[in-house]
């Protein structure tokens, strides 16, 4: 496997870490974008099951709805091609809260904020990096835990990223969902997503939702079908690199108990006073 170098596929901007997909007059520009009251931002760390919800919000709306690209994702002309979209969009990012357009604040936009346990993430992203030819090579586990823990990762610092949205939970056009409460108890949480979005949606119809958007269908049919243009991942339009396990605890098949000391010493002095990191699963 030819090596890929950090120098050729990253860059970094206000000290967060993207791939050369998203263009730093894209980012620099942003700043710009004009909201619509009824967007809908979905909103996450890499690697957190956004795929998973976005199947779910399209499936509430349907066919009412454009799922576009995440929105930092591309050139300066994503503005143009987002803004000529008609109708209602749900807008998929992995960006930072402090790096959000402030026009989603203005027009108070609903986000939807999807947050899984950081260990499951750091092995998630271990086998992405390593499948997806966009981001540089990575040697071995342990030298990418010390790269996750120190946020030198794409998307930045999970850590950060959780900080920085969870200054909105007391913001009632934010809903803060658990990725491994989707696992536990799926109609409930989309009851919940629902109700935050005023919408009436029956019992039958939950049930077929959750059906059509259990992990093992939306991974088969991506299997059938890999568009390229039905993605929302800023890292790789290969929907087959985005559905690989899925599962709650598959980092204890991966962290030895010195990695997972060094982790919870990390994530202990930097989630010291968040609410959010308290109500984190890590096995069921």
């Amino acid at each position: 496997m030819s090596s890929r170098s950090e120098d050729d596929l990253m860059h970094t901007f206000n000290g967060i870490t993207f791939t050369i997909r998203t263009s730093p007059e894209l980012l620099k520009s942003l700043d710009t974008f004009d909201a619509r009251e009824d967007d809908i931002l979905l909103v996450s760390y890499p690697k957190s099951g956004t795929h998973w919800l976005a199947e779910i919000l399209m499936h509430l709306y349907a066919p009412r709805v454009s799922l576009t690209p995440p929105i930092e994702f591309g050139d300066l002309s994503k503005l143009d091609q987002l803004d000529r979209l008609s109708g209602k969009r749900i807008i998929p990012t992995h960006l930072d809260g402090n790096m959000l357009p402030p026009d989603f604040t203005l027009k108070q936009c609903k986000a939807i904020y999807i947050i899984r346990n950081p260990k499951d993430i750091a092995v998630s992203m271990y086998h992405y990096y390593r499948d997806n030819p966009n981001l540089p090579t990575v040697d071995s586990w342990p030298v990418f835990l010390e790269m996750f823990l120190r946020g030198d990762v794409v998307c930045g610092s999970w850590f950060d990223h959780v900080l920085s949205w969870e200054k909105h939970t007391d913001d009632k056009n934010t809903l803060f969902l658990f990725y491994e409460d989707m696992k536990q108890d799926l109609p409930k949480v989309v009851k919940k997503v629902s109700a935050f979005l005023a919408l009436n949606t029956s019992e039958s119809r939950i049930h077929e939702i959750c059906k059509k958007s259990s992990f093992s269908e939306m991974k088969t049919n991506t299997e059938k079908e890999n568009d390229p243009n039905h993605t929302v991942c800023t890292l790789t339009s290969n929907r087959k690199l985005v559905f690989r396990k899925g599962a709650v605890g598959d980092w204890k098949n991966h962290f030895t108990p010195k990695q997972n000391r060094m982790f919870e010493e990390t994530f202990n002095k930097k989630m010291k006073f968040s609410e959010v990191a308290k109500h984190l699963v890590y096995e069921f």
